[in-house]
């Protein structure tokens, strides 16, 4: 690539700029942003570009590093989160996400929950197998006792994960895997079931080919004690499948990992076997291997509505170097992921912006012109990246478990990186590029966004919008129109053409959904991460012929949701249903609601009645007594007071602002647990109490009168109204985006995947 000068300044847009300083950008100790954009994309490249001396102390740098700038300030690439927040800084722990083995023992399986601990708090998640733990109620000859079983051990990883979340610029998130052969399968399937527990979990159920074929021909198969291998019971393998396909359709998870599909690409079995992979489930990994990951951004690799083949040719190669380079600075956690990511040096070059591809390509999302592409682009990246890893080890030499690996027994060339692609979930990313996420649809091409003083805003896809005023169809009464459902699709406003080419995610039939995963598998060494979406009133059956359907055309797992199953999505887009459910709670059709998940729409505030009923609750804190007032409107928790029984100043105004917040907070569509999560524990110079009424500031004891208040009025086993109407952003009360298994606030890029 042409040696270009760092002056070149990224064209970011407002959504951007908002996302990178609220959590990429330098800051120091009071919370001053200290760099620009430009600044983090030449921290990043500088630091990159290091890692050149460790091969040749001699290196000048400086024209790689430009490089590297460039191609992530003109946005054409860009490499996973902790990289843009951590290369060139103190923490200096550049991987996304890591796999931990669970033995079974009790020493393993805390050593396990400290190493978790230690990885979250570098800004990583984790994903586990809790299959070599035995089943619950079998015998612990140490103890004479019996087992508690894998759930149980979930809740403390669970739990270890939400209290190191509280800080930090990325939240930990884990994945839970079972083999589907595990006594306690069952339990496992529905262990998410009551949506209040392993709320930082995203669980899979490890899927055997044996098992398979066993669904295909309505057979039973074995349970297997991991303790000594022996089977303990049989299972109908059909009636298993469907519990999987029935819960997933509840409420989108379990999920399911083909296990054998990721150890026939595992690059290095003489080195480990894969059990599990990372939270979002693109990247199987061997245990203690870290990923590395960053993405092309397939949209600005057209020109003149042709794919510029040679653009996209150089970005591959520059991507691979950077990505094995940061391998090579990282910071590791723990000593043993350094040494078993070094040894195998993976690295996950993928992509974002697939859907922008076709749009300026013209190629509906769901066609087989669009499936073919899909196959050509995929095998032209990974082969270009494959090549270039190998040009790396002729360089500086394969990755040291080479000797053993299937390339070697292939007799294949040595290469660098065991292997080199993963198409991952780019939530976050994608905002900063302006570019739809990984390989899913848009989510909506115009939606509504509120902001301060109840102003509403029109957004519009940029592409879209361009499209729309070239053909003479735009006006802002238009786009205002379509905002509220966010599909072009069915509008008499606007030519078919532009209909077609415009295609959201729940335009998209779930087979084409899959047939685009499978046609990005077929190139991709890792997996692909990707939703499948099905609309609120797909049946159980029409899941079933999903996963059926992912099995076939070779998939490594599938993650499925279905409009409105989750408790994280506020209201679906698209007409309201004729007859609302009991749990459901209508929009007010009198002003525009806000796009929140995929094609979802934002639950406007809710006005104040004249007459609220409600309960003082008094609580002892260090500065003397508290009053806290809750109340609550037909929906649920509406408001919250608080009056201190002798403190003024300082101390009662603060304890209004608090109450003034939660009441917003409620109002918006926060759930009540994201504000107990939030006030709970934080502790001030005076606490009062001992035990379980230890109260440690005012703040923890309004959220301890939440949870009184919710446990005496029923929330905890009857959910009411306002429970079920979920999903605003905990950080900035935006819309949320379901895409990969995540969900990702599209305003601050807060997501729940880390």
């Amino acid at each position: 690539m042409k040696k270009q000068s760092f002056i070149f300044q990224p064209e970011l847009s407002q959504n951007a700029i908002t996302v990178l300083e609220r959590r990429y950008l330098k800051r120091d100790t009071d919370g001053s942003i200290l760099e620009q954009p430009s600044d983090m994309f030449k921290r990043v490249a500088d630091t990159i570009a290091a890692a050149e001396r460790l091969f040749d102390n001699t290196a000048d740098t400086s024209g790689l590093s430009e490089q590297f700038y460039r191609m992530m300030a003109a946005l054409e690439f860009l490499p996973n989160s902790p990289t843009l927040m951590n290369a060139g800084r103190e923490l200096g722990q550049l991987s996304a996400c890591f796999v931990l083995p669970v033995g079974d023992s009790m020493e393993e399986i805390f050593d396990a929950v400290k190493q978790t601990a230690l990885i979250h708090k570098s800004g990583g998640g984790t994903g586990f197998s809790f299959s070599r733990l035995r089943p619950a109620n079998d015998v612990v000859k140490s103890t004479t006792g019996v087992s508690s079983g894998p759930l149980s051990f979930m809740k403390v990883f669970d739990m270890a994960t939400e209290t190191i979340k509280q800080g930090g610029t990325r939240r930990g998130a884990n994945m839970a895997i079972l083999r589907i052969d595990h006594p306690d399968i069952m339990d496992f399937i529905i262990c998410k079931a009551d949506k209040k527990q392993l709320n930082n979990f995203n669980i899979s159920v490890g899927i055997t080919e044996t098992f398979m074929e066993a669904v295909k021909h309505d057979e039973a198969y074995n349970l297997v004690n991991p303790r000594n291998g022996e089977a303990v019971a049989t299972l109908n393998a059909r009636d298993v499948f469907e519990k999987i396909v029935t819960q997933a359709w509840e409420n989108g998870e379990p999920g399911i990992v083909f296990l054998d599909r990721l150890n026939r690409d595992n690059a290095t079995p003489h080195i480990g076997e894969i059990e599990s992979t990372n939270p979002c489930g693109e990247q199987p990994l061997l245990p203690y291997e870290s990923c590395n990951l960053g993405s092309i951004n397939l949209g600005k690799m057209v020109k003149e509505k042709t794919i510029d083949w040679d653009h996209l040719k150089d970005i591959i190669h520059l991507g691979v170097r950077f990505l094995d380079n940061v391998v090579e600075v990282n910071r590791y956690p723990l000593p043993e992921i350094a040494q078993m990511t070094m040894g195998n040096r993976k690295i996950g070059l993928g992509v974002m912006g697939w859907a922008d591809m076709l749009i300026q390509l013209q190629i509906p999302y769901d066609t087989e012109e669009a499936i073919e592409l899909a196959g050509n682009v995929m095998r032209f990246i990974n082969d270009e990246a494959h090549e270039a890893s190998r040009q790396l080890a002729v360089e500086r030499g394969p990755f040291p478990n080479f000797a053993g690996s299937v390339f070697e027994q292939r007799g294949e060339a040595p290469i660098r990186n065991a292997t080199v692609t993963t198409i991952a979930p780019t939530g976050t990313l994608s905002i900063i590029a302006n570019a739809s996420s990984g390989v899913e649809p848009l989510f909506a091409v115009s939606y509504t966004r509120q902001v301060m003083d109840d102003d509403i805003l029109v957004e519009v896809h940029s592409i879209f919008e361009k499209t729309a005023k070239a053909q003479g169809f735009f006006s802002h009464e238009l786009m205002a129109q379509i905002a509220v459902t966010g599909r072009a699709r069915s509008n008499p406003g606007m030519p078919e053409d532009i209909q077609k080419i415009f295609a959201t995610a729940h335009d998209i039939s779930p087979e084409m959904h899959i047939r685009m995963q499978a046609a990005f598998q077929k190139y991709t060494d890792n997996a692909v991460s990707k939703t499948v979406n099905f609309s609120k009133t797909a049946t159980v059956d029409d899941v079933a012929r999903v996963y059926d359907l992912a099995w076939q055309l070779g998939c490594k797992g599938v993650t499925i949701y279905r409009d409105g199953s989750r408790d994280k999505q506020v209201l679906a887009t698209g007409s309201v249903p004729d007859e609302a459910q009991p749990d459901e709670v209508q929009p007010d059709e009198s002003k525009p609601a806000e796009a929140h998940n995929e094609n979802a729409m934002q639950r406007p505030k809710r006005k104040r009645p004249k007459i609220l009923k409600g309960y003082t609750h008094q609580m002892q804190t260090g500065c003397g007594p508290i009053y806290i007032t809750i109340n609550e409107d037909h929906e649920g928790l509406f408001e919250l007071f608080t009056t201190m029984g002798k403190a003024g100043g300082c101390a009662a105004s603060q304890n209004e602002a608090i109450g003034r917040l939660v009441s917003l907070a409620w109002r918006s569509g926060i759930e009540a647990r994201n504000v107990i999560t939030q006030l709970k524990g934080i502790s001030c110079h005076s606490p009062s109490g001992f035990g379980k009424n230890k109260v440690l500031s005012c703040a923890d004891a309004v959220a301890k009168a939440i949870e009184e208040h919710m446990a005496a009025n029923g929330y905890g086993e009857v959910q009411k109204k306002y429970e079920l109407v979920k999903g605003a952003c905990p950080d900035c009360g935006g819309r949320m985006v379901h895409e990969g298994g995540c969900s990702v606030c599209k305003d601050c890029g807060y997501s729940d995947c880390a």
